[in-house]
């Protein structure tokens, strides 16, 4: 989702839509949207058919583009059972237009999942999402159910049935002071053992509740900046192309100076809200909280709370309080600070605002820095990204032997210094 100019209405926007507000089979450790029941005390967290035609129903009358995403996250959403969804299709393919193209993204724990499912997921083309962290040692040590037990078996076979009816499914992986120190396990994991092509990590930083200290389970930042190269490394070298890992993607848009395919790394934010189950707007799925309420759809239109002065103050402030020591970074580019929910902590110099995860993101873009350029030069010349790998593989082969001026190892038939040894800016 690309960030908003400043006094411009945006053509797209997105929401994240809680059918089941914060309400869940599992008790995973690190989840933060749990607590967010405490909103509404009173609630069945059942959205009504009223909500989901509405939601459907402004969501494509607000959009200027033709590919709209309706998005179905949690909570766990399959709490609402396959007849729901079913309804809502139904309510799609009444307000589309002629020229609309609906993507529905469904994110889920997998514990329901069954073949009934899965085949309502291939027959409407829904790109499902599965919550995985790794393999069962990684997995169940935070991802446990009410009954404190582990749950990787059970997610194993949603995998299984999502590959068997054909469903189109990647993997979000949450990255935890537990696996993070084994990235190749966890990646090689999902890339040999489950063959998901798509793969996207997310790190976990829970504060506690007092000043600016984090939780064990939390990533570290040095250990995040290691997560990110480990993998890095072995994707560049042999898996580019084949296995993509969102992280990467989002990081490359920068060096291609299209930072704001996704929002941590825009400039500003704000065209990601968050839909409660009766209604409610927040400007964030990181920000459920009363100061953040935007409103409710039934009473007042999706897109005209969207792009609310309140919004609109929300979305400029990630660009407006970064602290000189981001503007001043080599890789501002690229990053622009990452998500606000995680810059908590000081600069070098005392100022306040700096991401929790700085170092392991400096230390990460450093390193790969020189490949992402190549990689972003190939593009430019609208060329393909898989171009690297022999590149690479041949200056590892003979270190320091691919001369500027000898033919490029990409079979190009350019000079090196002409493809991809050129060196151009972030």
């Amino acid at each position: 989702m690309m960030s908003r100019p400043d006094g411009e209405a945006s053509p797209a926007f997105h929401v994240m839509a809680k059918p089941t507000g914060a309400r869940c089979n599992l008790d995973c450790a690190y989840c933060f949207f749990r607590k967010k029941e405490g909103l509404y005390p009173e609630s069945n967290f059942r959205m009504t058919d009223t909500v989901m035609e509405e939601y459907i129903r402004q969501t494509l009358a607000g959009h200027r583009v033709p590919h709209v995403t309706i998005a179905w996250q949690g909570g766990e959403p399959t709490l609402m059972g396959p007849e729901f969804f079913r309804r809502a299709v139904k309510v799609q393919k009444k307000y589309a237009g002629p020229r609309t193209r609906i993507e529905n993204t469904f994110q889920t724990n997998g514990i329901l999942l069954d073949d009934d499912w899965c085949r309502f997921f291939h027959d409407n083309n829904f790109l499902v999402g599965l919550s995985m962290d790794g393999p069962g040692e990684f997995h169940d040590v935070h991802r446990r159910d009410r009954w404190n037990r582990g749950t990787f078996d059970r997610v194993l076979k949603a995998a299984r049935l999502l590959r068997k009816h054909r469903v189109d499914f990647n993997i979000l992986c949450a990255v935890t002071g537990t696996n993070a120190d084994h990235p190749l396990e966890v990646y090689r994991f999902f890339r040999d053992e489950l063959s998901v092509p798509y793969i996207q990590f997310i790190p976990i930083v829970e504060r506690k509740e007092e000043g600016n200290a984090v939780t064990d389970r939390s990533v570290r930042p040095d250990q995040w900046g290691r997560f990110l190269t480990g993998i890095f490394d072995e994707w560049i070298r042999r898996d580019v192309g084949r296995t993509f890992v969102l992280n990467f993607d989002w990081a490359l848009a920068g060096w291609l100076n299209m930072a704001g395919t996704v929002c941590i790394f825009a400039p500003t934010c704000g065209l990601g809200v968050a839909l409660e189950h009766n209604g409610d707007l927040y400007s964030c799925d990181h920000f459920v909280e009363p100061d953040h309420l935007l409103g409710n759809i039934l009473t007042t239109p999706l897109v005209e709370l969207v792009n609310s002065e309140k919004q609109r103050r929300f979305g400029t402030a990630k660009r407006d309080t970064l602290p000189r020591y981001c503007r001043e970074c080599a890789f501002l580019a690229v990053c622009n600070g990452e998500c606000p929910k995680n810059r908590f902590i000081e600069t070098p110099d005392g100022e306040t605002g700096l991401n929790y995860l700085c170092e392991g993101y400096k230390a990460f873009f450093s390193h790969a820095d020189r490949p992402m350029r190549m990689v972003a030069d190939l593009l430019r010349q609208g060329r393909c990204a898989d171009e690297v790998m022999p590149v690479l593989a041949a200056e590892k082969k003979v270190p320091g032997r691919v001369g500027r001026n000898d033919p490029c190892p990409c079979g190009s038939g350019l000079k090196y210094r002409k493809c991809c040894g050129r060196q151009t800016a972030p």
